[in-house]
């Protein structure tokens, strides 16, 4: 069991005021996503912030407390919460970290949930895990929050920068003294990424060992609960492989080519690196599918340093990818491709087209607008990292942030 101390200092998170919304509510709050998204942070905060008197937190990493909600008669963990003060005539809060690491963890929620007044706040790393066993056993007894690296707005935040969350609309008003303060943050941002940690540690060295301990946490702990991979190597090649393939299609046939994987291996592994966080594919957008590519998803990373350390990607590749991640927080994203090879990068909300060039000029938004005139789109933006010649319709990279 874990005493909170009082007036902790914590970081700003977007998700915060959705998770303090739910706080009060009593069904069961659950955060997943990668480990060391800052998970635990948050729910020591929203511990800290409850008004609900009896707190209670427990790491699962600890073998007591796995030893304590692995008891096969729930009403003893009762009996040994009590021996520690509780009181559950009165509404008690419990928090547990790492769920997936006891099996029989939905049981035990869902029968204390029923029994007692107990508020839960749990965290769980593998998002497989977490939409499988808790969908039959909780339903409508929880609610799912899925928590990513920092946003770029979070991770000014971090930085100790203070800025204001602009529309949409209004990120293509190019402000000079703007760009040159956040400038080095966003070249920063694309570089190594979001991960807390990543994020606060001051050198460059420690930052990319940051990086590459992350990576084989989530190779040895999160993937490990979640498959039995007999060959650790071949899923990290395979990672390897993806990262030089931001932005593009992906060819499975390649990809099992060159791995040496099997088909059903690869794909399986695929759906896998999905499912724990550390991929996103996107789907096209099909209006006509005579004209279209119709069926091949794209590919990107959700956090731009393990795609930087993993493999040496492209400058641009990595822009994009970091564009990507903006844009995630803004809504639905799919892309559009051409048989002729002509494409837009992005399409959010199916309402507005974005084409992202390291170097951008007013020719790339005069094809953005050719080729959006196929989908009856008629919102367009280059999204440029260089901003050395400025138009109408162009928007610098670091200016798009959650609103």
């Amino acid at each position: 069991m874990y005493t909170l101390k009082k007036d902790m200092n914590f970081y700003n998170r977007d998700i915060y005021i959705s998770l303090s919304e739910h706080l009060n509510k009593k069904q069961i709050t659950v955060l997943t996503g990668m480990r060391r998204t800052g998970k635990t942070t948050l729910v020591r905060q929203l511990i800290q912030d409850s008004v609900i008197e009896q707190k209670y937190y427990f790491d699962l990493e600890r073998m007591d407390n796995r030893t304590l909600f692995s008891e096969p008669n729930y009403e003893t963990i009762i009996y040994a919460l009590t021996q520690q003060g509780a009181n559950f005539k009165e509404k008690v809060l419990i928090a547990i970290d790492e769920i997936q690491l006891v099996p029989n963890l939905p049981s035990v929620l869902k029968y204390l949930y029923d029994s007692y007044d107990i508020k839960f706040i749990v965290t769980g790393s593998s998002a497989y895990y977490m939409k499988n066993m808790f969908s039959e056993s909780l339903a409508g007894r929880k609610k799912l929050f899925e928590v990513y690296p920092l946003s770029f707005n979070e991770f000014l935040s971090f930085n100790g920068v203070v800025t204001t969350p602009i529309s949409l609309e209004k990120q293509g008003i190019f402000i000079n003294s703007e760009y040159e303060r956040l400038k080095n943050y966003y070249e920063t941002y694309i570089g190594f990424g979001g991960f807390p940690e990543v994020v606060l540690s001051a050198s460059i060295a420690d930052k990319k060992d940051m990086i590459q301990d992350i990576i084989s946490s989530y190779i040895n702990f999160d993937i490990a609960l979640l498959s039995d991979i007999r060959n650790p190597a071949n899923l990290y090649k395979l990672i390897k492989l993806l990262a030089v393939r931001i932005g593009t299609k992906l060819d499975v046939s390649k990809l099992t080519s060159l791995t040496g994987i099997s088909r059903p291996t690869v794909e399986n592994y695929l759906d896998l690196l999905e499912q724990s966080y550390l991929i996103r594919t996107i789907p096209v957008l099909s209006n006509s599918p005579d004209r279209e590519i119709t069926k091949a998803r794209k590919v990107y990373f959700l956090d731009n340093g393990i795609a930087a350390a993993t493999a040496e990607a492209g400058s641009g590749a990595l822009f994009e990818n970091a564009v990507f991640n903006q844009l995630l927080h803004h809504g639905d994203i799919a892309y559009y491709q051409l048989k002729t090879g002509k494409e837009i990068d992005f399409i959010l909300n199916k309402e507005v087209c974005f084409e992202v060039k390291e170097t951008a000029t007013e020719t790339d938004l005069k094809n953005l607008k050719r080729i959006s005139r196929n989908l009856a789109i008629d919102k367009t933006y280059i999204i440029g990292r260089h901003p050395t010649k400025l138009f109408e319709g162009f928007i610098w990279g670091g200016f798009i942030q959650n609103t």
